[in-house]
């Protein structure tokens, strides 16, 4: 198997936690070159990482693919040892999924000061704080978002988190993990973790390469690659 994944996709960076919390060696790691280029349809109609390539061919979204993993290794699978975890699990991934990261997404057009339209600006953050308020409700108070393991809740918690902390702020507002108390403790505790670390790192590289230039040096190789340089 193959994942198409990028250091700082936070869809992708679930999975590859997930991956990693899974024991699952078998899965290589890929950025094609059309992502660099606008064409990542080529791989998938979506246009979106993450992608995995299986035998029979392609599995988009990062959510559809945390389930095929958990059904294809179910003596792994990271859902919760209850129906009720089970549920929690989900719950909590798509607060981070649907209310955290997509309204992040949506509100980063409004990153630079001289085009932003506050109005946007402030109807995205207010959605992030509300998923915000909702995480504070439904999350566990010990070291892991459900239950005394790791879980799927965790893999997707941990980027979006992340993104919460190093993406909201350049919007000129607070980073919304201040105003909690059970979120800040659990962002706190979660970081040690073996597998949130090595995620961490990964997508603290990929801003890195963002904002120092280095994705625009992959950009232009990826043409030379693709022979459009």
């Amino acid at each position: 198997m193959k994942l198409y994944t990028g250091d700082l996709s936070p869809y992708s960076a679930k999975v590859r936690m997930q991956i990693y919390a899974m024991g699952i060696d078998d899965i290589d790691f890929e950025l094609p070159p059309s992502f660099y280029l606008g064409k990542l349809s080529e791989v998938s109609p979506l246009g979106r990482i993450p992608v995995l390539e299986v035998e029979d061919g392609i599995i988009p979204e990062s959510e559809v693919i945390a389930e095929y993993l958990d059904d294809l290794y179910p003596e792994r699978a990271l859902v919760g040892a209850t129906p009720r975890q089970r549920a929690d699990v989900r719950l909590l991934s798509r607060i981070a999924d649907v209310y955290l990261m997509n309204n992040i997404f949506m509100a980063l057009p409004q990153l630079p000061r001289k085009t932003r339209v506050d109005a946007i600006r402030d109807l995205f953050v207010a959605q992030v704080r509300r998923g915000m308020g909702a995480l504070e409700r439904h999350i566990g108070e010990g070291p892991f978002a459900v239950g005394g393991a790791l879980s799927r809740a965790d893999c997707t918690l941990v980027p979006a988190l992340w993104m919460c902390e190093n993406t909201v702020p350049r919007l000129d507002v607070d980073n919304p993990i201040v105003a909690t108390e059970k979120v800040a403790a659990y962002w706190e505790k979660i970081q040690q973790n073996e597998h949130a670390a090595r995620v961490l790192a990964e997508m603290t590289a990929g801003m890195k390469a963002r904002l120092d230039g280095t994705e625009r040096k992959m950009v232009e190789a990826a043409r030379a690659k693709v022979g459009q340089g």
